[in-house]
């Protein structure tokens, strides 16, 4: 029997982090506590950081069992072609006036064409905000699970025709800035993925990136004196910061991010976004630039894209392009969680690692979500969302995997494949 949707619900909450005014930070924003004080520039901000919004979707079904999505975007919202900032007070009335009414009576039939339906759906001849088509995309998923009593990664596996995987996907977390006590946190419970850091200004990476470079030689010196047999891989986020410090030289840049290898050695090294450009084409290109010199150097670093690849259609460009390593797929930028099952498969497909991330400023249902999504697509890691604490994120995440993981073991169904790393 085909299950119907019987209600469909909005209702405002709270993201796992903050909304940040990225241009305001990166012109100097002076930081008094967790507050940064001055004008934002950003389209929206009514100040440079302020507290992050969602919407959450609930779902009726006939049997009265009940589904949750959240409508959420990415901390550095406004920037980089991503879409404005997302406000419950401007989306929760459009989502009820537009959405709901056609979420109401829908039948649980395919999920794959009723993700696609709402991705793609138009209103005034525009898309929805890519945090809308997220969010409802993810109750319908939950709903298509409860109509059919499997978990949700077993729904995804069956429309798209996966292996769901038997094994867990490693897991970053992110320390924030608080980079010294977080790390010894992300160390002791055996992150797999760490610290990603926060590098986001010149100040944090110091003159001609020399305050990373002793943060590395900490973090090394941290993990061999109290876990050496822990092999974990060390991601650092730098924001662009390293074309701003090396004033664009591609030369000093490689020669900076092999001496940073160099220094944390033996533990394999990522670096996400290293330069920062003004558009897309550049990135590609600058990004591509960097990633061929480090290979003719023998690096073994990997780099990472995150800014200007916010689209499936911009994936596809970096990973057509060969200018990037592993490709960030910051989930609620693609809008529908078909858009990153898809940006996963892809990546695999044309040998490139994809990384299933979004951001601090998710929510536990939405990180739970995304755990399904990475059981079915095994992507090279994921990261732990939502907030900046290390302890939750992290907690949200591997719990949701060993509870997947076991109730798939109960029925025999998965993949041994290993997960690419």
């Amino acid at each position: 029997m085909i299950m119907k949707i019987k209600h469909a619900m909005a209702v405002a909450g709270l993201g796992g982090f903050y909304y940040d005014d990225q241009t305001a930070i990166r012109k100097g924003a002076i930081q008094d506590g967790f507050i940064y004080l001055g004008k934002t520039i950003t389209k929206g901000y009514k100040s440079i950081r302020q507290p992050g919004e969602v919407v959450s979707i609930i779902l009726v079904m006939e049997d009265n069992s009940i589904a949750y999505g959240d409508c959420c975007a990415v901390t550095y919202s406004g920037v980089a072609g991503r879409e404005p900032l997302f406000t419950a007070q401007k989306y929760v009335p459009i989502i009820r006036r537009n959405v709901l009414p056609k979420l109401k009576g829908l039948s649980l039939s395919s999920f794959k064409n009723d993700v696609q339906e709402f991705d793609t759906m138009m209103i005034g001849g525009r898309r929805l905000h890519a945090a809308i088509r997220y969010g409802v995309t993810q109750a319908i998923l939950d709903a298509h699970a409860c109509s059919s009593n499997l978990t949700k990664a077993e729904v995804i596996a069956k429309a798209y025709q996966l292996s769901v995987c038997k094994k867990e996907i490693p897991v970053l977390v992110q320390t924030g800035e608080e980079r010294y006590m977080q790390a010894d946190k992300a160390i002791l419970k055996r992150a797999d993925v760490l610290p990603h850091g926060c590098f986001n200004t010149l100040q944090s990476i110091g003159t001609r990136g020399k305050k990373l470079i002793r943060y590395a030689i900490w973090l090394k010196r941290r993990i061999s004196e109290h876990a050496p047999s822990y092999l974990p891989t060390i991601h650092f986020d730098v924001y662009g910061t390293l074309g701003e410090a090396f004033a664009g030289d591609k030369d000093d840049i490689v020669k900076y991010l092999i001496r940073l290898e160099k220094c944390l050695q033996p533990y394999k090294v990522q670096i996400e976004y290293p330069v920062y450009t003004k558009t897309k084409e550049e990135q590609i290109q600058l990004t591509g630039e960097l990633k061929d010199i480090l290979s003719n150097n023998n690096s073994n670093i990997r780099l990472i894209v995150d800014e200007w690849c916010n689209t499936m259609q911009d994936i596809k460009d970096f990973v057509d392009a060969k200018a990037t390593d592993i490709v960030h797929i910051k989930m609620p930028d693609l809008g529908g969680i078909n858009n990153a099952i898809e940006a996963v498969t892809y990546c695999k497909k044309k040998g490139v690692f994809p990384y299933l991330g979004g951001s601090c400023n998710e929510t536990d249902q939405s990180a739970r979500v995304s755990v399904h999504v990475a059981l079915a697509t095994s992507p090279l890691q994921m990261l732990a969302k939502p907030g900046m604490g290390v302890d939750e994120g992290l907690m949200i995440v591997r719990n949701e995997m060993a509870r997947v993981l076991e109730v798939l073991r109960l029925r025999g169904i998965g993949s041994n494949k290993q997960v690419i790393c």
